[in-house]
Order: structure tokens, then sequence, then C-alpha cells
């Protein structure tokens, strides 16, 4: 027993003798290195057996060091645990490089190369502002990728929001790759690329979470998250230099209404192994505390469901919000009513939702919107498109009385069941007077929770970078005030202020594992698609539109014989959008007076270049219009030339 009760005793203090060896021994080892000529280096463990008087073991036997001469190896970590990697190490340098989705809402569009590999992260299209007068939508510039056609291996889809899908038939058009989404997102892009006759030719390719796609160097795993609409995924991107993890739309909700819950488990594993970046959505960086549940909205119908007895309900919604019609169509049931669906995309949507299981919806229960009239108001529901205010949407064309099958009279119960976006607030207010006009009662968001965000606030998007540790954050998914805002809650949770990258639509982003910075621009911007054509209308486009819209347009014509140079006809004068020509009589007068006068003087000059004398008569009219109106009308002179 007292021999047991020595043995700690020695065996530390042969421990102390070994270490003072070693340190002794090491100490005169680099001062002889240094004086020395270099020989071969020692192998570590002949060095350590030499030292240690223990016999070196033979090659092919187990060659596992006793515990009181093992060296530890060192593992750097940041002050949250996470491993760092080591920075005499740099690695094959890898590009993010976002083209969308940057100082603005919508038009997400990512790139990831790696030496001659490269993918794409969601390829989205935006709505035009005011400024974009007659513009349809708003897509990004494919510059960059004809730049690397060659490199190009693939689309990986988040989830099926036009913001995130709507420019593939454009993309698919010039880059036939590949499609990875899952399934509920392939079915919303297949409808969208038979609309656009490509459906045929293109490669969609299921995937599931926790599934890994390789695109030749990299390698995407999809993480589940929840969103506004089912079958929405982030994506871990495993590259030569690192983890990168791009979050998606996403929020954190324990209660979804499909049951299945955002795959922490996954963002916190992928954080305890080290994660090089994060890209994180910022759309609502600016909400403190956490967003509700989806169900909450569900709670509020069955309360607004009893409120409305002996009424029709009218509920409008964002077509992909897939969990919200299941929730009205629950309620529906239970309250003995029909429902019926009204707006093409909202027909689209719930056709495609029951068509691969994701809307349950009992037999018998919905009905034609041709037949809305043959039911009793009190046992109808309508679910409809039009909660932004869209000019030709369902909703707003039952507010204007121009719907086909719906009119809009006091007996009626309507709810807008969303929140405007941005920019759309005028729009909606005037849907909700129209309505409110017409005797219906009218729910919107302010006055009920009839609406919850699909994007996480403060404390969800807290919850992500403290799971995922990144040793670099860069905010995405966002307005320039939205970037700033998520870039304030990074730091809040302990990201170095110089390791958060604010970048802007075209940012090359370059990191070698070490390091990340913004190295250069690539070629970005808008492409505006108008009817079907696509980039044929630019800013000069947009520019006369504007000035039409503005200020009208003046047309003044004359007819020159081109031997005489005498003016046979004219000049004469067409106003359209500036002034009404009979209410302004005097001012046409005498601006035709001061074109023929003008006219005159260049052809007794001798004057036959046709674009210089318009340009004198453009000139002159210009300058008597704005002196006596303070209008910058669009003036467009028009020569004809006849031979007598």
């Amino acid at each position: 027993m007292r021999c047991g009760r020595s043995m700690p005793v020695r065996q530390r203090l042969r421990e102390d003798h070994v270490m003072s060896i070693q340190n002794k021994t090491a100490g005169k080892y680099r001062a002889r290195r240094s004086s020395e000529p270099q020989q071969s280096k020692p192998r570590r463990g002949a060095v350590l057996a030499k030292l240690t008087g223990q016999e070196r073991p033979a090659a092919g036997k187990n060659r596992e060091m006793p515990l009181s001469v093992r060296m530890p190896r060192t593992v750097r970590v940041n002050d949250k645990g996470a491993r760092q990697p080591d920075k005499s190490r740099r690695k094959t340098p890898v590009k993010i490089i976002p083209l969308g989705g940057l100082n603005e809402i919508g038009k997400n569009f990512t790139v990831i190369e790696c030496a001659n590999d490269m993918f794409i992260i969601d390829c989205g299209l935006a709505f035009p502002d005011s400024e974009m007068l007659g513009v349809d939508i708003v897509i990004p510039d494919f510059s960059y990728i004809e730049q690397n056609r060659d490199k190009l291996r693939g689309v990986a889809i988040t989830h099926g929001h036009e913001d995130h899908i709507g420019a593939l038939p454009y993309f698919l058009k010039k880059f036939n790759v590949p499609v990875y989404g899952t399934r509920l997102t392939l079915g919303l892009i297949e409808g969208k690329l038979k609309e656009h006759g490509i459906l045929n030719q293109s490669r969609l390719i299921a995937v599931e979470p926790r599934k890994t796609i390789k695109f030749g160097c990299m390698a995407v795993e999809f993480i589940r998250v929840n969103h506004s609409i089912p079958d929405s995924v982030g994506m871990a991107i495993h590259t030569p230099a690192g983890v990168l993890i791009h979050t998606g739309d996403f929020k954190v909700d324990y209660t979804p209404i499909e049951g299945q819950v955002i795959d922490l488990a996954r963002f916190a594993e992928l954080g305890s192994r080290g994660v090089l970046a994060l890209m994180s959505d910022s759309t609502n960086s600016e909400r403190p505390g956490y967003t509700m549940s989806e169900r909450k909205v569900g709670e509020s119908f069955e309360k607004l469901f009893v409120k409305a007895e002996g009424k029709r309900i009218i509920i409008a919604t964002f077509a992909s919000n897939i969990h919200r019609v299941q929730q009205i169509v629950n309620n529906a049931a239970l309250t003995g009513r029909k429902v019926a669906v009204s707006g093409r995309s909202m027909v689209n949507v719930i056709g495609k939702g029951i068509e691969l299981g994701y809307l349950k919806i009992p037999d018998g229960l919905l009905v034609d919107i041709d037949l809305v009239s043959r039911y009793p108001a009190d046992k109808m529901c309508i679910i409809t498109t039009g909660s932004q205010g869209e000019a030709m949407s369902a909703l707003t064309r039952m507010a204007r009385g121009e719907h086909r099958n719906v009119t809009i009279t006091p007996n009626d119960f309507i709810i807008i069941s969303a929140n405007p976006i941005p920019g759309n607030e005028k729009f909606v207010t005037k849907v909700v007077n129209d309505l409110l006009k017409q005797g219906a009662d009218v729910v919107y968001e302010s006055m009920y929770e009839v609406h919850v965000s699909g994007h996480a606030c403060q404390e969800e998007q807290k919850l992500i970078l403290s799971l995922t540790k990144p040793k670099y954050f860069i905010p995405v998914h966002g307005e320039y005030k939205h970037l700033m805002k998520h870039k304030a809650t990074a730091m809040s949770v302990g990201v170095p202020e110089e390791n958060i990258i604010i970048a802007g639509i075209g940012s090359i982003i370059e990191t070698d594992g070490v390091d990340m910075k913004i190295t250069g621009t690539a070629p970005s911007g808008n492409v505006l698609v108008d009817g079907l054509g696509v980039g044929d209308v630019g800013s000069i486009v947009l520019r006369d539109r504007k000035h039409l819209a503005e200020d009208g347009l003046i047309i003044c014509f004359a007819t020159v014989d081109r031997r005489s140079g005498e003016i046979l006809a004219g000049p004469d004068i067409v106003s359209r959008g500036f002034v009404y020509v009979r209410e302004s009589e005097e001012l046409m007068e005498k601006s035709k007076r001061l074109l023929a006068e003008t006219l005159q003087q260049c052809l007794d000059r001798d004057m036959h270049e046709w674009n210089a004398i318009k340009t004198k008569m453009k000139e002159a009219l210009g300058e008597y219009i704005y002196r006596e109106t303070k209008r910058d009308p669009m003036i467009l002179p028009i020569m004809m030339e006849l031979e007598r």
C-alpha cells in the first residue's frame, strides 16, 4: 500500500525532471543549430527517445508515446471556443460575388467561385420602382457569368419566392445548367419554365435537407430553415478555404405549420467544427426580439371567422404563403364555409401545393370562383391576391368594381393578411379606402395580428451567429440600413468589426482561409424586362419616358421644296400631354409663327442640313415654351422634302 501511495509522487518528480531536460537540451540544440552547418533534421520521436532514455518503437508497432513525454499539439481557437484556421496555411482562394440582393430587397443572385468551378445561389427578380416607367420586372446582369461560362456548374435555390427564382427562366435560356432545390421550390419553378417554353430542356434536380451536392471542388449541404413558404433551406458551402454558411431567408419558428423546425443542431455542429464566414438574412435586422410563429395568425383567423358570422369573408395574402392558406382552409372547414380562389398566381400555387401534398383540402370544400354567386354569403370564403395593392390584382379589381365574379357589398368582411412592402403603402391604402367606400368591413395588419414576417428579428439573428461562431460575417438580403444594423447585432455577440464585410452589388469578396476582403468588382447592375424585350430598355429610354410622363410632347412638322427651299406646308404643331390645344390656342399660334420664322431664316441662309435645321427649330421653340409656361416638353421636329 505504501508503494502504491508513493508512485504518483515519483511519477510527478520524473515528469518534472524530463521537462527540465527537454527545456535545457532544446536551448542547447537551438544554439548549436545556429552555429553549425545544417544537417538532416532527426525525427521528433528519435529525439524524444534519446532525451528520456526510452527505446523508440519499431516501425509498424504502436508508436504512441507515454503520457509523461507526449508533446501537446497547439490548436488555435477564438474566444468563443471555435477552431480558427492556422494563419501559416493559406489555401485555394474562394470568391463570393453578390450580383443582387444587397442594398435592395429582391433580385437575389450570389456567385461562389473557386479555381475552375463556380455555382450560383438563387436567381431572383425585383419589381420596378416608380422611376422605371413601363418596366415589368428587373433581373440581374449576367455579364460576369457569360465571361466565366466554362466554370459554371449549376444553380442552388434556397426557396420558391419570386425574389429568389423569378429570373431563372431568363438565366436558363442562356445557361443550360442543373438547378437544385427542394420539391416545392422546383414545383414552382416548373410552372415558370413552362410559361417560357423551356421546361423540357431544363434539368431540375430535387434535394432534401442534410443532403450534399458537389460543384467541382466545392460541395453544398442543404439545411432546413423556417420561412413563410415550406421547403426553405439554408446552405453550408464546403470549400478548400473553409466552410461558408448562407442562411437563405429564415426565422426561428418552434411551432411551424408543417411541423419541421429549423435545424439549429446542424448549424451548431458546423460552428463547433469551424465556420469561416456566415452570410445571414438582414431583412428584419431593425426589429428587436423574435418573429412570431405563423400559428399566431391562425389564432387571429379563428377569432375573425367568429366575428364575421353572417358575412362573406375575403382574405388577401401572398400566393406563396401556403402555411397561411392552410390555416384559412382549416377555419373555413370548421365554420362550414366553402373556399374559392381568385388570382392567377394564387390558383397556380395552391394547385401545385395540393399536387405535391403541401396543402390538404377536404373533398368538396374548394369551389370555382365562377360559382361563388350560387352560395349564401355567410357560407363562402374567398382567398385572393392583391395584398400589396397591385394594379391588376384580384383584390384591386374588386375594390374598383371591375372583378368579373365578385362585387363588394356591405355584407363583406375583408382581411388583408400581409404587411405592405416598403413603397407599396400608398397602393394598399387606396385599396382599403375603396373597399371601405363600398361599405365593407376591412381588417389589416395594424388592427389585428393577421400577419407575421418570415424573416428573423435581432434575437434570432444573434442565435444563428452564436451557434455558427463565424470568423467573418457578411450581412446579406437587405437595404444598406439593414446591413448596417445587422453589423451592429453581430458586434454585440463578439464578432470583431474588422471581420464584418459590408459589400455591394458586384463586390468580389475573396478569402484564402486566413484573410477575407473585397479585392475588386465584377460587372453588375439591373437588366430591365419590358414585355418580351430583355435589356433593350436602358437609362436613355427611361429618361425619355420620364420626360414624356412629366412634361408631355410637342411634334412640329413642315414640308419644304427641295429645289427652291420654299415652305410648302406648315409648320404645324401636335401636342400630347403638354396642354390641351383648344384651351391654349394663342400659345399654339405664337409657337407656329416662331417656328415659321426660324425655318425661313435657316432656308434663307442656304442651310440644307436637315438635322441642323431641326436643332434650330427645337431650341427656339423650347426657349419660348419655357419662358411662357416654365415647362420643358419633349419637342420632336419632323421635316419632309418634296420636289416639284
